[in-house]
């Protein structure tokens, strides 16, 4: 199934974010995402996705110094408390908003750390954040994102999405940019892996821009996810500060 939604921190970002929403609805977006959205109170979110009749499906978890080049909260040992806070922080704007799930960021290797220590934690975060994100009724994601954009990043591919714990709520975020910088057979995850999706996005590579500007063979991936029983949303997340969305023309039936 081919549902579609915006990445509000991403595109149109020459507009204030109070201003993306309309642009997203206008485009011909029905729902949104959100990476980070705790610098605003509850009540800004609400007021702007009831104005534009927008559902938001998607935010991170607070991922501490993560996108500042630190290393992040899931995946580092000793900052177990941090993560805790920030997933209560993130069940209470998931909560409020209605999100249908919550992606955890797993974080960055410190330099000459314990790769198996990295990863037992962010095993038992993930564990943890699975079972609070299903009391709360929202799914719980957790994105691998390549090492070119972020080197170090602790889950990058799709043997290591496999070497995580499996739980009934737990579930993959597959961003076809970042898988397809990892050299990934995107044909093979869509058709073989769909179970384990709660999430995917999207943007060309290797530029990370609209669908159309790179080398990836857009026309036959929508009409794959269209076909597929993949069941949730599938997130524009490319770099346009336009927010251009005449890809949207060619989209399959």
């Amino acid at each position: 199934m081919l549902k579609l939604c915006a990445n509000l921190s991403m595109l149109f970002s020459q507009k204030p974010m109070a201003e993306r929403f309309a642009a997203a609805r206008q485009a011909g977006f029905s729902a949104v995402e959100i990476q980070f959205p705790y610098d605003q109170p509850i009540s800004f979110w609400q007021e702007q996705l009831s104005t534009h009749q927008l559902k938001l499906v998607l935010i991170n978890v607070p991922a501490g110094d993560l996108m500042s080049n630190g290393l992040g909260l899931a995946g580092a040992p000793g900052k177990e408390d941090e993560f805790e806070h920030a997933l209560e922080s993130a069940l209470r704007y998931g909560r409020e908003l209605g999100v249908e799930a919550m992606n955890v960021l797993p974080g960055r290797l410190a330099e000459g750390a314990d790769v198996e220590q990295a990863l037992s934690t962010l095993r038992r975060n993930l564990l943890l954040a699975a079972e609070r994100m299903a009391e709360a009724g929202i799914r719980c994601t957790v994105e691998a994102i390549n090492r070119h954009d972020m080197p170090g990043f602790l889950i990058s591919g799709l043997a290591d999405l496999n070497s995580l714990p499996t739980h009934p709520n737990l579930y993959w975020q597959v961003d076809l940019y970042h898988m397809a910088r990892m050299d990934e057979d995107l044909n093979t995850i869509l058709e073989q892996h769909w179970q384990r999706i709660g999430h995917l996005q999207f943007a060309d590579a290797p530029g990370r821009g609209a669908p159309g500007s790179g080398q990836l063979p857009f026309g036959q991936l929508f009409r794959q996810i269209a076909s597929s029983p993949y069941p949730y949303w599938s997130g524009a997340e490319y770099r346009d500060a336009s927010g251009d969305a005449s890809w949207m023309a060619s989209l399959p039936a």
